[in-house]
């Protein structure tokens, strides 16, 4: 009878080191894979809310795709001439609902909201106004006109102070309507 003889455990071990080595080695040659990075627009410095932006506010940069924020704009004549609704720290990736416009207006009112400018009689008033803070806003003979209102931006002009105001459209009508009879004041919630 012949005894067939079972390879030493030495023997398969170094069997199997080597056809590691041969898969590291592999590895270590297969060309990378291409960059996975989209392209990003961030603030240049710290924005300001309610100041139009310029080129020089914003840059391009690269993220991977999975760290991009939804709605994330990446050029930057998406961005320029648009105004943020609040601050933006540098280096901050730029939504469309961090801007004025229909996103931050759908964002902050819903999807039926409609954005309101008011002029205050009093410029104090507006100096505690800020993107984000909630008011009620009154009309003569303490008639609430519109509770709840988010502020959009603050914006001052030749004519006095623009408060933008996010509202649902039927109490937009309304205070739009009474601010073109009569000056109106806010409540700060």
């Amino acid at each position: 009878m012949i005894r067939l003889r079972r390879p030493r455990q030495s023997t398969v071990r170094r069997v199997l080191a080597a056809a590691l080595v041969l898969v590291a080695g592999c590895l270590a040659v297969r060309p990378s894979a291409p960059d996975a990075s989209v392209p990003v627009l961030v603030a240049a410095r710290a924005l300001a809310p309610g100041v139009a932006l310029t080129p020089g506010d914003v840059k391009v940069m690269r993220a991977p795709p999975d760290l991009r924020p939804a709605a994330a704009l990446s050029d930057p004549a998406e961005a320029v001439a648009r105004v943020p609704a609040g601050a933006i720290g540098e280096g901050e990736p730029i939504t469309r609902v961090r801007l004025v416009g229909a996103d931050n207006l759908a964002a902050t009112a819903g999807p039926d909201g409609a954005a309101v400018p008011v002029r205050l009689p009093d410029d104090g008033v507006a100096d505690l106004l800020y993107p984000g803070v909630r008011v009620d806003v009154i009309a003569r003979e303490r008639v609430v006109l519109a509770r709840d209102a988010a502020v959009l931006t603050v914006r001052p002009s030749d004519a006095g102070v623009l408060v933008l105001l996010a509202l649902p459209r039927a109490e937009a009508a309304e205070v739009a309507a009474a601010a073109l009879r009569e000056p109106v004041a806010v409540t700060l919630r």
